[in-house]
């Protein structure tokens, strides 16, 4: 077999900030794997985030063009796809979706089914925040998280105190994202503050790396904690196993790009099922095509947790598919259909 790869720059309709940075575009690499008579084609994407994801432009571009030289050497691929995790969901993609008939059904599941997940609120100013949150409720949404750490924490908690007055418990679910914005010496009283807007959980509260601190944070957290970058760069079983057993955390927030594709996925949520604690999927902002693995790969679960996949209407260039958003489900609509003219033209 061989592979082809084109760039693809995906705009984002308005910036998405978090606390990290803002986001105007980012690059992505469609990857399309050919059978040898060029009969059957699968489809993948490789969409690393620079500056969270570990391997570096560079890197991801001068492999791309020396692949067809690597997949001569085997045994180097366990190496390179643990460098470059979003270059091994790439290929993954497209080798499962080549052995399905290129129908871009990388997984063999029943499409009848909607996916619940939740709204996504980017960091703005806290009325604009506000007016986004009223507006996925009224949509139909019953789960919304919301980006925390980049405004002023009296305005974020004004926010939250904003919207539990407009809508109970029993009718919105909040989640937040901290993208690791808290300083481990006042996290504790922050979530403290927090939890007073009975919040459902909070992915990464701080930065990763901080094993101990984490540890001790959700031993003490009245909102239960979800991992997120803390996952990234963690690969064997073994470490995987050390690091829950370390940190013990409430949830894990799975992002096959950036942990280690369907098969390192596949481990964390054994993980989770031995240890009895609770995981959600989540895009990292990749087009429609990756959207449609992810959630392919999640209707192969036994999920009943708002997922986070509801990215693709965010640019304003994505590729054009068959998922849809309504009422607070991603749903496939089998009367729309996939257009590629923005690739491989």
């Amino acid at each position: 077999m061989s592979f082809r790869f084109q760039h693809h720059t995906l705009f984002f309709h308005k910036p998405a900030k978090t606390s990290r940075d803002v986001l105007t575009n980012r690059d992505v690499y469609f990857v399309q794997c050919l059978s040898d008579d060029a009969s059957v084609s699968g489809l993948g994407e490789c969409a690393p985030i620079w500056g969270l994801s570990p391997e570096s432009k560079a890197e991801v571009e001068r492999t791309l063009a020396n692949w067809n030289n690597i997949m001569q050497h085997p045994e180097q691929l366990t190496d390179v796809f643990n460098r470059i995790s979003s270059l091994r969901f790439a290929v993954e993609t497209a080798l499962r979706d080549m052995a399905a008939g290129g129908t871009m059904h990388p997984f063999d599941v029943d499409l009848k089914h909607p996916i619940p997940i939740n709204g996504l609120i980017w960091m703005s100013d806290a009325e604009s925040m506000l007016r986004e949150c009223r507006d996925k409720v009224e949509a139909g949404f019953t789960t919304i998280k919301f980006k925390v750490g980049a405004l002023n924490f009296q305005e974020e908690i004004d926010l939250l105190r904003a919207v539990r007055s407009e809508f109970a418990e029993r009718n919105l679910e909040i989640r937040l994202d901290a993208n690791g914005a808290f300083n481990p010496k006042d996290a504790l009283e922050k979530l403290d503050l927090l939890s007073t807007f009975r919040i459902h959980s909070i992915e990464q509260p701080i930065k990763a790396g901080q094993r101990d601190a984490m540890a001790h944070l959700i031993e003490k957290s009245p909102i239960a904690i979800a991992l997120d970058e803390e996952l990234i760069g963690v690969h064997t079983t073994t470490e995987k196993r050390k690091l829950i057993e370390h940190v013990r955390p409430h949830y894990l927030v799975l992002k096959p790009t950036l942990h280690g594709s369907f098969s390192g996925c596949d481990e964390w949520v054994a993980l989770t099922e031995e240890k009895g604690i609770g995981w959600w999927a989540t895009s990292a902002l990749e087009s429609n095509i990756g959207l449609n693995a992810i959630a392919q790969w999640v209707l192969t679960k036994r999920v009943s947790l708002p997922q986070g996949l509801g990215t693709g209407a965010l640019f304003s260039n994505n590729v054009q598919s068959p998922w849809v958003v309504e009422n607070g489900f991603l749903r496939y609509d089998k009367n729309l259909h996939w257009n590629f003219k923005s690739i491989f033209q």
